[in-house]
């Protein structure tokens, strides 16, 4: 199955708005009444509540740099569901570096004639030293 360009487009979109923590593009990859769930209960309704973490979360850090990997999505009309398996380097203001290498399940929605995240979930398979000297989580 071949993912949409349009899909995979959001999601380097995504991607590279994390890198220059962008936030106005950042926001502008999210559907209305979005959902976000990071896990360990941060989980957000809502552009506004979405966006607000996220500049918060991203303020934290002097270097990100997110990579979208293979990924697929299934669209049905205007609505759709994918996987991206991403990974993120980063580097947080107190000079302390790790790697984060996960998973989002997304759903999809058209917002004006463009593909929006309706929802992203995030699966963590590994997050610690850079190094991989962590534990990493069984996959599902």
């Amino acid at each position: 199955m071949s993912t949409p360009v349009e899909i995979s487009d959001l999601v380097h979109r995504y991607c590279d708005a994390v890198v220059r923590k962008d936030r106005d593009q950042w926001a502008s990859t999210w559907a209305p009444n979005a959902h976000w769930d990071l896990g360990r209960g941060r989980a957000m309704n809502g552009t506004e509540a979405i966006i607000d973490y996220w500049v918060s979360a991203v303020d934290g850090f002097d270097a990100i740099v997110q990579f979208a990997h293979n990924g697929e999505a299934t669209i049905d009309g205007d609505k759709g569901t994918g996987r991206w398996y991403i990974s993120e380097h980063t580097q947080r203001r107190d000079g302390t570096t790790g790697i984060l290498l996960a998973y989002y399940d997304d759903t999809y929605a058209v917002v004006e004639g463009h593909w929006r995240f309706a929802s992203r979930a995030i699966t963590i398979l590994y997050r610690g030293p850079a190094d991989l000297s962590g534990t990493f989580s069984p996959v599902s």
